[in-house]
């Protein structure tokens, strides 16, 4: 065969592969730019730069401040945690990290992970404490865990969000939920009527829950009662910019972070959506991206870092990040 022939040859069997869907053209991703935030009275001052810090990461999820004033996030597709100080360097925290997505501190200091190489939550830092928390409910395996939060009292609440659609993930085994697994080590399904559970954060008193929901155009919040279990799900906020398609609602809803004041911050497909205790819209930072996760961090907690597709970012704020945990 001619080379020209191979080369049509090669050719056909690409068109066959993306016809049936085992190939996906990918759009080149343009460069990561700072952007400006908006004036959000107490939040942030309208002109702070949103500054690029660093792109080029592989699988940015997870930030959260460590007592140092530095940074750790996850690189899930690289199997590792890295860490960023106050100037932007970057180190390797954790290497052969399990595919490590969203982290968590409990009180005494101990690194919790959800983990996506073998589908778990575990408890992974400092070395010697290691432990795996669940690995799956009722003998059957988590579609993809996402994000937890952990309590005062060492429960643990995490998001089992699935494959991206893009994915092309199988029907999942059981649905998707929201889990808690309480003190003892038992884990309870809390509830499993959110559409694509995502970002799990618990408020400043831990009496109420968010969650929120990737495929739905609300913030969705529970009562928390003494056993951890939920109750009284309600519509805490409504995102603008939600995208419908005859297929699904998409708000792109993901990680969550809250302020001392108890205002939300919610990674969303628009930029960060800013919401009060009560739900109210305050006002929304855009990015040249869309983001999946943040963290106040930095040695006074007012610095918000930001993390997705790639990419990092900060921005100085008004606001200070919640001190009674680390995130």
């Amino acid at each position: 065969m001619t080379r020209n022939g191979k080369w049509m040859m090669a050719l056909g069997i690409m068109v066959l592969l993306l016809g049936a869907g085992y190939v996906r053209a990918q759009a080149p991703v343009p460069p990561a730019t700072d952007t400006v935030a908006p004036d959000i009275p107490g939040v942030v001052a309208g002109g702070t730069k949103v500054q690029v810090i660093k792109e080029g990461f592989q699988g940015t999820e997870g930030p959260i401040g460590m007592p140092d004033g530095s940074l750790i996030f996850t690189e899930t597709t690289a199997n590792r945690i890295t860490r960023m100080d106050a100037s932007g360097n970057t180190s390797t925290f954790l290497d052969n990290a399990n595919g490590p997505n969203g982290l968590a501190f409990d009180p005494q200091g101990r690194l919790y992970a959800v983990q996506t190489v073998k589908m778990q939550v575990a408890i992974i830092y400092p070395h010697g404490s290691e432990k795996v928390l669940t690995e799956n409910y009722e003998g059957t395996v988590y579609a993809r865990p996402n994000d937890l939060t952990v309590d005062q009292k060492g429960g643990v609440y995490f998001s089992d969000a699935g494959l991206n659609f893009d994915q092309n993930p199988p029907p999942p085994a059981m649905p998707l939920a929201t889990y808690y697994i309480n003190p003892a080590g038992k884990t309870i399904r809390v509830d499993d009527s959110i559409t694509r559970p995502n970002g799990v954060l618990l408020s400043r008193d831990e009496r109420t829950l968010y969650v929120n929901d990737t495929n739905g155009e609300y913030l969705v919040a529970f009562d928390v009662q003494d056993d951890g279990t939920l109750r009284n799900k309600r519509n805490f906020a409504k995102y603008e910019g939600v995208l419908r398609t005859p297929q699904r609602v998409t708000s792109g809803g993901d990680g969550l972070a809250i302020d001392s004041e108890g205002r939300i911050y919610a990674c969303t497909r628009i930029g960060i959506q800013v919401f009060s205790p009560q739900g109210q819209h305050l006002g929304t930072i855009p990015l040249s991206r869309p983001p999946q996760n943040m963290a106040f961090a930095g040695s006074d907690k007012k610095t918000l870092y930001v993390v997705g597709r790639g990419a990092a970012y900060k921005i100085q704020m008004s606001s200070q990040g919640f001190l009674g945990r680390a995130k």
